[in-house]
Parts: structure tokens; sequence; C-alpha cells
């Protein structure tokens, strides 16, 4: 802590918007009255007391305030300024801390002050040591940059720390209200440190504005130079076409007699044109020549009149189709009536109707791995048209449907625009490949911008943000695929139309695996086709056992997986080739079944061996699943009543166990169940597999069921699994996905399906095969689906009923 000293009596001095700090030698001006009143009556102070130089208090007067703290200067000399007014030099000697009014000589106002003790502890200690060192390297660095080496010897000769600090007081790039925060620092060290931290601040501020001047400098040095050798390179053209006798052109010439050139539409040739003057208008220096030139090789690229010539050839396009797909025949039969009647308007000159074309938009919408994106270039190779892909999973920008505007750095067209382009042709086969995994945010929504590109009635005067000319799109075929149906926009989806691809019976698989997935593996396995074979046994096994799906991609793996052994024991010398491989030989090649039919497991075993659960069908995005119901009664002693429902499910399917639980609740004595258990006792229904959302009314009789059994005591047989919503009157209403699943049904080993009366049509849409190893029972009743569903009682005696622990 500094320490307050004697009592001074000065006469003040005051500075305005000026700081002067101990140690500093300032020139002032005497025609200043304020400064000539105090000087003057130093000097009669002076001669009175006979002090051998006169002393004044110079204080810092900001905005007509004066500061609390002042310094004590002396007067060194009194004569001519540089200019010739009259002047004196005033050395600063210490801090003076001001204090009240009081009388002297002279026209000054004179004050009383103490002087502070500004004292440091010798020797100093290690951190202040170390400061000293940090302020002296940063003012070295700053007088360096300003050129006054003959001032950098002074500073380092200064080791007092309150000199040193003050001598800051001469840096012109601090501030008035900086300096006064000096001044009236009175400890040494603390003003030392706020010195530095001004240096510091100073310096990196510097710093920066250095490297900005300088990068301004070498874009400027960079822009003289390309200007430069852009004229360079404009006279070696011009001499090389004077040398090879070419007449003298501009490359905006060059634009102009490609397009003129190009068989390009009318509308489209007046904008390329009105673009050619832009680029023969505007400088090379600007940026928009570059957009202009991009824009225009766009637009000479794209294929506007080239067509290719659909094969009209019917039964050769069939034949094609069914040699690369097995099953699927709605999308078969749906392409060749386009191409019957494409051959038909053809031959009747019916081509182009109102500026459009016979294109086709449709969805085809099934689980994955039944073979939707591989169709879409079987669909193409059968028409003999050009194939592209579009992939629009996790597109969420709209931009990239419909392209950006030119005016954007990086602007690029859509890629329905792009895709043309790749095709080379204006009527391909574009496959819009899972068109229900896009997505909207602040971006845009991209399927609304999908709206108007397959919309039959909308397309052919399709326009792109980025080249904003009518783009025809009427002859393009666009399939779009999808795994869920839910997921797509209605306004989209009333635009497509809808083909279903529910999934392939055990059978198909079969010819799927021996046709088309194991020639494929073979050769990827560097197998000869006579060296491995797969028995008919061994594929039914993988298709029924090892995977349950709806599609084969799970089965091809497993081939592969099976080749792959096969090879690998050839090589080690384990096995000799050629080999066939059969069901038995499964297991010990790649491990046990991971689906094995309910109805071969041991009878204690099964899910359905205790009262209370009961097998339904549902449909989820990966097709048809069977789907188990539990249902058990809380003790009435320990569990509350009411309903608990568990398994993820959604709101729809909590309305069905409401229903279903009061329709027992009504019809428990015509049905014979003992339902005094369903007043005081609570009513848990689970359904496993907890982690999948779960929803839908379709479970209303499957919970229906099972409750029934739970309260009877009788089981649920094994080998039937049901559909169908419940109403409270106990009907049986129609619900959806009847084909997808009854396949599953089919894979899951069950032999007989419940399903709602008023979806009986719907079974001809189920492949024959399959209808003829399931028993099928169309109900209108829950009192049927219980005869149905129920086995006896043992004895004619119910089952005790299993309570909740």
């Amino acid at each position: 802590m500094a320490l307050t000293s004697e009592l001074l009596t000065l006469p003040v001095l005051p500075l305005d918007d000026e700081v002067v700090l101990p140690g500093m030698v300032v020139p002032l001006d005497l025609n200043d009255a304020d400064v000539r009143a105090a000087v003057e009556a130093a000097q009669a102070a002076a001669r009175s007391t006979g002090a051998s130089k006169p002393k004044v208090l110079l204080v810092p007067r900001i905005d007509g305030t004066y500061a609390n703290t002042g310094v004590l200067g002396t007067v060194e000399q009194v004569g001519r300024l540089a200019d010739g007014d009259p002047g004196a030099l005033i050395r600063g000697r210490a801090r003076v801390r001001v204090g009240a009014g009081t009388t002297g000589p002279g026209a000054a106002l004179w004050v009383e002050g103490t002087q502070v003790d500004e004292t440091v502890p010798d020797p100093l200690p290690g951190s202040v040591t170390e400061l000293v060192k940090e302020y002296k390297a940063l003012a070295t660095n700053w007088l360096k940059k300003r050129g006054a080496w003959q001032v950098v010897d002074r500073v380092q000769q200064i080791d007092d720390v309150s000199a040193l600090a003050d001598n800051s007081g001469y840096s012109p790039f601090l501030t008035t209200a900086q300096k006064v925060e000096l001044l009236e620092t009175t400890d040494p060290v603390a003003r030392l440190k706020l010195a530095t931290e001004h240096l510091r601040e100073h310096l990196a501020e510097q710093d920066v504005a250095e490297s900005i001047a300088k990068d301004v400098q070498e874009g400027v040095d960079k822009q003289q130079r390309e200007f430069l050798l852009r004229r360079q390179l404009d006279a070696v053209r011009k001499e090389l076409r004077e040398l090879n006798g070419e007449a003298e052109g501009e490359e905006s010439d060059d634009y102009r007699a490609r397009v003129e050139a190009a068989d390009l539409p009318e509308k489209v040739r007046e904008a390329a044109l009105k673009e050619v003057e832009k680029l023969e208008r505007s400088s090379d220096q600007l940026p928009e020549g570059s957009w202009i030139r991009t824009w225009l090789d766009t637009v000479l690229e794209l294929p506007w009149n080239e067509r290719t010539e659909d094969a009209y050839d019917i039964q050769g396009a069939k034949s094609v189709l069914d040699a690369e797909h097995a099953g699927l025949e709605d999308v078969k039969e749906r392409i060749t009536e386009y191409l019957a009647v494409r051959k038909r308007r053809n031959d009747r000159g019916l081509g182009v109707v109102g500026g459009r074309r016979g294109g086709a938009v449709l969805a085809l919408v099934g689980p994955p791995g039944v073979g939707k994106t591989s169709l879409g270039e079987s669909v193409a190779h059968a028409m003999g048209r050009k194939f592209v892909r579009v992939a629009l999973g996790g597109v969420r920008d709209e931009a990239e449907i419909r392209g950006h505007r030119r005016t954007y750095v990086g602007a690029l067209p859509g890629r329905i625009v792009r895709a043309i382009k790749e095709a080379g042709s204006m009527n391909p086969v574009v496959l819009l490949d899972e068109i229900d995994k896009v997505g909207s945010d602040f971006r845009g929504d991209p399927a609304a911008a999908l709206l108007e590109v397959l919309d039959p009635a909308q397309n052919h005067t399709f326009r792109d943000h980025y080249l904003e000319v009518e783009l025809d799109l009427s002859d393009v075929v666009f399939l779009a695929t999808a795994n869920v149906l839910e997921a797509i926009p209605e306004a989209l989806l009333d635009r497509m139309e809808l083909v279903r691809l529910d999934g392939y019976t055990e059978d198909e698989k079969v010819v799927i695996a021996r046709d088309h997935l194991l020639p494929r593996q073979l050769e990827r396995a560097g197998l000869e086709q006579a060296e491995v074979t797969l028995d008919e046994s061994a594929l039914r096994k993988l298709a029924g056992e090892y995977t349950r799906e709806a599609g084969v991609r799970n089965l091809e793996r497993s081939v592969a997986r099976l080749l792959r052994k096969v090879a690998a024991q050839h090589e080690l010398g384990e096995r000799e080739l050629p080999f066939t491989v059969t069901d038995a030989d499964l297991r010990a090649l790649i491990g046990r079944p991971h689906h094995v039919p309910e109805s071969a497991q041991d009878p204690a075993e099964r899910r359905t061996a205790v009262p209370g659960v009961a097998t339904g069908l549902a449909v989820t995005g990966a097709g048809g699943d069977v789907l188990f119901v539990e249902a058990s009664l809380a003790d009435p002693e320990t569990g509350a009543a009411g309903l608990t429902l568990t398994g993820q499910l959604g709101d729809v399917m909590k309305e069905s166990a409401q229903i279903a639980l009061s329709f027992l609740r009504s019809h428990g004595a015509e049905l014979e169940l003992p339902v005094a258990d369903l007043k005081d006792r609570g009513v848990h229904i689970h359904f496993p597999a907890g982690a999948v959302p779960k929803d839908g009314p379709s479970a209303g009789v499957t919970m229906t069921t099972a409750l029934a059994s739970l309260l009877s005591g009788r089981l649920v047989r094994t080998d039937v699994a049901m559909t169908g919503e419940v109403s409270l009157t106990g009907r049986v209403l129609p619900i959806g996905g009847v084909k997808q699943k009854l396949l599953a049904a089919h894979r899951a080993g069950v032999t007989t399906v419940i399903i709602p009366k008023r979806n009986e049509a719907d079974l001809d849409d189920v492949p024959a095969e399959v209808l003829e190893k399931l028993d099928v029972h169309a109900v209108t009743d829950v009192r049927q689906v219980l005869e149905l569903a129920l086995a006896p009682a043992t004895n004619g005696a119910a089952t005790e009923v299993p309570v909740a622990a």
C-alpha cells in the first residue's frame, strides 16, 4: 500500500484534456491565462521562500472537472517555444492527492495536497521482476516498429517500477481516460500491470491492422497481375489466330454459333440467345459472365429433342420381366398394359395430344428386399429406354428437386434435370428411390416440389429454378419406391398409380434363390456352378427357418455366407468339390436356424401353452408379421383394479383394448365367462417386443380372444392366428393388409387364419399356393372367433385363471 507524507500548498496548473505523469517533461504555452497565472504564482512563491525552482500542481481538467490526483511539477525553464510563443518547460516529479483550496499570491488557484509515497519493496518479488521484463519487451517491440531506436536504450535502463509505469504516459495511443486511470493508480505494481495490459492490447490491434493491410495489398497486387496476364493471353491468342489465318472472334461468338447450331425448342433458343447477348455486353472481370457460361453449357448439354424408340414387342418385354424377376405379377401386368397402349397410340398417330405425351407415374410400395429398386432397371430394359436412379432418402432441401436460383454461388439444376441430362434422352425411366424418406425443414418441402414433377397434367411444362425454361417431362416413366405408404404425403400419392409389392411366398423365394441369387453369389465366391449345388430342401429351409422376411435380402446373405463357408473349407483341404448342400448340412455350415415355427416347437414350450395368450397378425414396414398378445389378472388383494397396457402401444390400439374389455364385461354371462373377476381385479395386457411401436385397430379380436382364454382357462389353439377390428357389440370389422398378414402366417407355420367376413374379397390377391396351405375362416362376430380359436376345456372344467405376481 502507498503511504501519504508531507502537506504541500501549491498553485494549480490545469491541463485541459491532457495528463502529465511523474517523470515526464512537457512544454506549456504561456499564452494560456491559467498556465501563465500558475507559473507566475509559483515564481513569486519561490522568490519569497528562496526555493531553487518554482513548483506547480499539474491537475487534469476533464470536461471542466478536476481529477482527484495531480502531479507536483517544477518549472525548469521559461523562454520561447519553437514557434516563437512564450512557454515554460515543466517536469513532473511526484503524485499529489488534491485537498482543499487555500489562498496564495497571484491570480492562480491554490490548493493543499499530500504527496503520495510510492516506494516498493527491495529486492523486488519474482512476479514483479517478470512483469518488468514483460513491459520492457513489449515497449521495445512497439518502439522498434515506430523506428524510435534512440528511446529503446532509455527504457531498458529504467529499473524503478514506478518510473517505468509512468513512462507509458508518453504513449500516444493511450486515451485521456486511460492516462487518468494510470495517474490515480498509486500502487506502482498495479500501475505497471495496467500499463502492460494497455500496451499488449495496442500491439494486438496493430498486428490485426497490419495483417488486414497486407491482405488488401496482396489482393490488389493479385488483381493487377491477373489483369496483365489476361491482356498478355489475349495478345498471344490474337497472334496465333493471325498466324493460322483464322478470323478474329470472341468467346461469345462461339456460344452464339453453338446455340444456333443446336437442336433446341424455340422458346429455349430465344432464352439462350438473350443470355448470349448479355455475355457479349458483360466484362470478363465480372462474375456474371461465368454464371452465363455455366448456364449456357447446361442448356446445350440437355437432350431437348432426343428420344429413344420404345420396344413395342409386347411378348418380348413380358419375357424380359419374367426372366429378371420372379413373381410381382401386378407390376408386370401394369408395364405390359402401358406398352400395349403406347403401341396402339403410336399406330394411330396419337403420340402427342395437347402437348402431352403418354408417360406414366407408378408408386411401388412394399417392404425392403422385394426388388423395388432393381425392378426399375428391368422396366427400362423391357421398354428399351435409358435408366436413371434418383436417390431421395434424406433429401430435405427443396432446391434439390427444383434447383437453385442462378444468383446463388454454386447454383445447380435440380436432380430431375440432372437425371434427364445423365440419361441423354427425354424419355428415360427415372426411379425415384425411397420417396417416403423425404423430409422437410426450414429449407422447404421437397415432397411438395415433386407435385409438379409427378403430375401428368402439369409436368409437360416443368420449370426448374436454375433453367427457368419449360422442360417436357410428360414422356418420362417415373417409378417411385417406398416402404411405408403412410409416410407419402396424400397430395403426392394422389398423383401416382399405386402398385403394392407384398412380399414373396416360400415357393417364390426358392425360385428366386435358385435362378437369380445362387448364380450371382457363386460368381462372387469364385465358384463354378458345377462345383457347388444347393438342394431345393436346403433353399426351402434357408427361406423358412434361417430368414423370415418379406423380401429376399437376408436370404441372399445366407446363400453368400453358405458359399463362402464351402469355399473356405475347400481351400483348407477340409472338403472336396463338387459338393451338394442339403438341409441336413446347413446347421454344420452356418449354425442353427433363427426362426423355428411355433408349431414345430414342443407343446409345453409354445407361447400359447398357457391360457391368456393369443396369436395375432400385423403389418410393419418390413411386411407382415405375427403378433402375440398376453393377458393376466392381478391378485385382488395386491393389485389395483383397472386396465394396464404395455408394449409401446398407440392410441388406437389402447382404445381397442378398452373395447375388448367392455365387450367381455357386458357379454360375459352369455359367453359363460366369470366376468366377476374383471370387476375387482386389475387386467394387464402386454404385447411382447416392447421396443417396437405398435398401433392400429386390427388386434381387437386378438385381445378379446386372449382375455376370454384367460377368464375361461381354455388355451388358444397354437395353429390359429387372427386379425380384425372388434366393436362394442362384438362385430368383427374389416382391416387392411390381408395379403401381407396371410403371407406372414404362412411363413410362421400357422395353418388356420381368422379374418373379417368383409375382407373375404381380398383373398383374391393372395397367391394360390399360400391359400392351399391355409384354412381361412371369414367371420362376422367375436363369438365365432372364440369358437374357432379356443381349445375345448380339459375334462369339461376350466383351468385355474393365471394371476399376475
